[in-house]
């Protein structure tokens, strides 16, 4: 009686046959969708830089019509108001000297710190008028500061009035803007603006 071996002779390992036997399935590939190149927005915007070379800063428009609010009168007087808090000043500039009065009173006289007095000659020395006009100036209200802050206004505006071509540089240094902070009023059921009275426990 024959038996069925295998041709070459060699005895067949049961466990492996399986493996053998079956086909190598290979995974099927997914192509990955091609993702369009977009362009930045932001790529065509100019770079930020810092420092004297910025592009925000730009010279000034030449067709800019500033609003001048200096008059100048027949003789030749510069005439400009000014306002901070409850301040009022009235400044007249004309060719002199270099005498700065108000209120008939010579500049070191009223002022006696000598920032009010560098702040009110300030609009003068960035024109070079130091010594070549005499400035009087009539102010009322409020205090020291408050009566600074407007005739450094007043003078700002009066110089305006007398050389329109300096409106740039005048306000460049902050000497024609208005400061409008006021003191805040008080509230009702409060001490102050916002001060409350005092809290007792017993």
């Amino acid at each position: 009686m024959s038996t069925d071996t295998p041709e070459n002779d060699q005895p067949v390992d049961e466990a492996a046959a399986p493996e053998a036997a079956a086909p190598e399935v290979s995974e099927p590939q997914v192509a990955e969708p091609e993702v369009p190149e977009t362009a930045v927005p932001s790529a065509d915007l100019p770079e930020l830089t810092l420092g004297s070379d910025a592009a925000g800063e730009s010279a000034p428009d030449p067709d800019y019509v500033p609003v001048v609010r200096g008059k100048v009168d027949r003789f030749g007087v510069a005439m400009g108001t000014g306002r901070r808090k409850t301040s009022v000043a009235r400044v007249r500039i004309k060719e002199g000297t270099g005498k700065v009065t108000i209120n008939d009173r010579d500049l070191s006289e009223y002022f006696a710190v000598e920032r009010d007095r560098a702040m009110v000659m300030a609009p003068l020395e960035l024109l070079d008028k130091v010594g070549s006009v005499d400035v009087s100036v009539r102010v009322n209200g409020g205090g020291t500061t408050g009566q600074t802050g407007a005739i450094v206004l007043g003078i700002g505006r009066a110089l305006q009035g007398l050389e329109p071509e300096s409106h740039h540089k005048l306000s460049s240094a902050g000497y024609l803007t208005r400061d409008s902070r006021m003191v805040e009023r008080k509230k009702y059921g409060l001490r102050k603006a916002r001060r409350s009275f005092q809290f007792s426990k017993r």
